[in-house]
């Protein structure tokens, strides 16, 4: 009996196991579902050296650009980036260095077309070249949440330079910063970027440091900014400008709208450079105060001091200089006027008062103050010395 007990359950256990199969298609079908998923994910994770797994149905957003961009490293043929796939969701993403080169750029493009989560993309230093950045360029027309993007040190070159003017031109981007330094930009590339640029009003800030401009390209650059109504910051430095095409960017410059944060910076560079002379064609948003101050005849305020004091204007002049004489170099009266405080004059003012006084010879002289009238009350006053 003891050995009949056992083969009772066990013959039950047969006879169940053969009629699941019977007793429903739908229920074989249920089962084997799961084999064949699993298996399609798992050599996706080991090709891509990534941890990306598909668990959480509210995440099915997450897992389509994930896919996305692995379907895309198997299209152009390169191994994904497991950074990206960890931080696509963030603001912020850093792939400087990691040698993408230009189909691993395409890949990254390919998932950032639908990509609404990044809104500044570092590409420096992948070799991108002018493939790479052809791929960004088509990119950027159907991503409109992207704002700032850095592809500098990836040797765009010519083309390269081209295919961002292209993209210039149309102002259809929502990118407003955007960092090209060091991408072997010479004399041929200022043509096409300062065409582009001359008529782009969505680009705000924009780095061409340590690129290869010479004059001629600060030519370009110059008639550029003299138009361009959307830049506000430029960063120039580290290319081969020499005296004409400095002058020529400063002659651009000059017709700029300048801020007061602009003129706070601009009082500490005078305090170490207060030889250097700066113009601009006016400052934006200042205040009825700060404009008063700022445009107030220095002469007049001169004279007022020469009133309080007794003494002529001529003699105001004599006293900054130390040899007691009635010339200075201009770069010296420039200097003391800034440090004296007599009368404390701001830079717009004190060039004012060298041009009343220049010679034209890289001289000022004093005696030019004896043909002078500035307003005093409802009278005007002449400039006489004793």
């Amino acid at each position: 009996m003891d050995n009949d007990k056992p083969l009772q359950p066990e013959t039950e256990d047969e006879t169940e196991t053969e009629l699941v199969p019977q007793s429903s298609a739908k229920t074989l079908y249920c089962e084997a579902e799961p084999p064949p998923t699993v298996e399609k994910v798992k050599p996706a994770q080991e090709n891509s050296e990534t941890d990306l797994e598909i668990e959480d149905n509210e995440k099915f957003f997450t897992t389509g650009q994930k896919e996305l961009y692995l379907e895309a490293c198997k299209l152009v043929g390169v191994v994904p980036v497991s950074y990206f796939i960890r931080n696509m969701e963030e603001s912020y993403v850093n792939l400087n260095h990691h040698g993408l080169g230009p189909r691993g750029t395409k890949a990254i493009a390919i998932a950032l077309v639908s990509n609404t989560a990044v809104t500044k993309l570092e590409l420096e230093d992948n070799c991108i070249m002018e493939e790479g950045v052809l791929s960004l360029v088509e990119m950027l027309q159907e991503n409109y949440y992207l704002q700032e993007m850095n592809i500098s040190n990836n040797h765009l070159g010519l083309e390269g330079a081209r295919i961002i003017s292209d993209f210039f031109e149309r102002n259809s981007s929502s990118i407003w910063n955007l960092e090209l330094s060091g991408n072997d930009f010479k004399e041929e590339s200022a043509a096409p970027l300062c065409q582009a640029l001359s008529t782009n009003y969505r680009i705000k800030k924009l780095d061409l440091s340590h690129n290869q401009f010479s004059d001629i390209g600060g030519e370009q650059l110059g008639q550029m900014l003299a138009i361009n109504v959307g830049l506000t910051s430029l960063d120039l430095s580290w290319n081969n400008f020499h005296t004409r095409g400095a002058v020529a960017l400063c002659n651009g410059l000059r017709n700029v709208l300048v801020s007061e944060q602009f003129m706070k910076t601009l009082d500490g560079v005078y305090a170490v450079h207060p030889q250097l002379d700066v113009m601009f064609k006016a400052v934006q948003g200042l205040s009825a105060k700060n404009t008063i101050f700022l445009l107030t005849n220095p002469m007049k305020l001169i004279q007022n001091y020469a009133d309080q004091h007794k003494i002529t204007v001529m003699d105001f002049f004599k006293s900054l200089n130390p040899t007691g004489t009635m010339k200075m170099s201009v770069d010296e009266f420039q200097k003391v006027m800034i440090e004296q405080t007599k009368v404390p004059l701001n830079q717009y003012q004190v060039r004012e008062v060298i041009k009343k006084l220049d010679e034209k010879t890289g001289m000022v002289n004093f005696r030019h103050a004896l043909s002078l009238t500035v307003p005093h009350g409802n009278a005007a006053i002449t400039l006489l010395s004793k």
